[in-house]
């Protein structure tokens, strides 16, 4: 299986030296759908050249920049793939200790993680967008040319202002799901009704008592990558990645015979409806234009399935929050109204914190996200 190396990451923002003179004449400022001379922009906004030349600075040893990026996002050993940290303690779940095993999963989708999947809220350009513009194209987004972002660029924290005010889709450590799988759900037979960036293969994959995984997602180069990585690294475990919508799978006989009541264990972190946009044309908010009309045709529809293919007794685990409808502004309670529809299925057996950091322009309270379990 072939990773992104350091090189060819470097490689994806070459560009020719500009002098000042000529980057102030060429450049645009880019302010959600609109573009603006940079040399106007200036003015309008009392920007001094000072300002703009250590911006260019940046740009020109833009490779100082990436590569520490890379070596601390996207590094990639696969010999020291195996998880070798003792699993966390239920009821300490946190997504956001052990990072270096979220490294390969980013490699794998650095396209789609860091690029392709749209944030929800209005005029938030993703991470790799950004940086395509800024490096190769001279367009610089509004945001890097604001009083805050000019004051950490002075400080030479150009790094600080990227990761806080540009998108990166969130990515399940696979660290979290084995601990769980470890401490909580000891599960050897795996249902995911979604991928999750190949995150639940790899975290399920890790336990010893893991025999068989099968999941499904729709966007196809994922669930082409995600088989890629089970076939080479865990070739002794029996693998089945669908590519198609969970809600219809309970449309496929084949499915259902094969399935009915076969898992023990059901794992997934679900949308956060129209927090994350991703680049797929059966992704469920595409396919479903209100909530009302998601919540009923991919929701419920999903833990249906849930229940079709767990075994009695068997756990479903999913990890949910309510902060997507406080950041997108609308009205709706994302946690209650999901968990209401699950409960209609399912017994909740218990809820705990899944502590995390804030997640890109987002702001929640540290502990906002709750692992949610439940038995057939």
């Amino acid at each position: 299986m072939k990773f992104l190396e350091l090189e060819d990451f470097l490689n994806l923002f070459k560009r020719k030296p500009q002098t000042l003179t000529e980057f102030i004449n060429e450049a645009q400022v880019k302010i959600g759908d609109k573009k603006e001379p940079l040399k106007n922009y200036m003015k309008r906004k009392d920007i001094e050249k000072p300002i703009i030349k250590l911006l260019l600075e940046n740009i020109e040893n833009r490779n100082e920049y990436l590569t520490r990026y890379y070596n601390l996002s996207l590094s990639v050993n696969p010999e020291k793939l195996h998880i070798t940290t003792p699993a966390m303690k239920n009821k300490e779940m946190n997504n956001n200790i052990e990072l270096k095993y979220k490294n390969i999963i980013r490699n794998m989708h650095y396209q789609h993680i860091l690029k392709h999947t749209a944030s929800g809220i209005d005029n938030v350009a993703t991470f790799l967008n950004m940086l395509d513009d800024l490096y190769l194209n001279s367009i610089i987004d509004y945001k890097l040319l604001t009083p805050s972002a000019i004051h950490y660029i002075q400080k030479g924290r150009i790094g600080s202002v990227f990761s806080s005010y540009f998108f990166r889709a969130s990515i399940m450590n696979p660290y979290l799901v084995y601990s769980l799988n470890h401490s909580v759900l000891k599960g050897s037979k795996i249902f995911t009704p979604t991928l999750g960036w190949s995150s639940y293969c790899y975290g399920f994959m890790e336990c010893p008592m893991v025999t068989e995984y099968v999941g499904t997602d729709v966007i196809p180069d994922v669930c082409k990558k995600t088989a890629e990585f089970a076939k080479t690294y865990y070739p002794t475990k029996k693998t089945t990645i669908y590519c198609k919508p969970s809600e219809d799978l309970m449309k496929s006989a084949a499915f259902k015979t094969k399935y009915k009541s076969y898992f023990d264990v059901v794992f997934f972190s679900p949308p956060y409806y129209e927090l994350e946009l991703y680049e797929s044309k059966q992704q469920s908010t595409e396919k479903y234009k209100t909530y009302e009309e998601w919540l009923e045709k991919y929701w419920e529809a999903t833990i249906q399935l849930c229940h079709y293919a767990l075994a009695p007794k068997g756990k479903m685990c999913y990890i949910l929050s309510g902060y997507g409808s406080q950041n997108t502004g609308n009205s709706y309670d994302l946690l209650k109204d999901m968990n209401t529809i699950t409960k209609k299925y399912f017994t909740m057996k218990s809820q705990q914190p899944m502590y995390n950091k804030d997640v890109h322009v987002t702001k929640h309270k540290e502990a906002a996200e709750r692992i949610m379990i439940f038995e057939k």
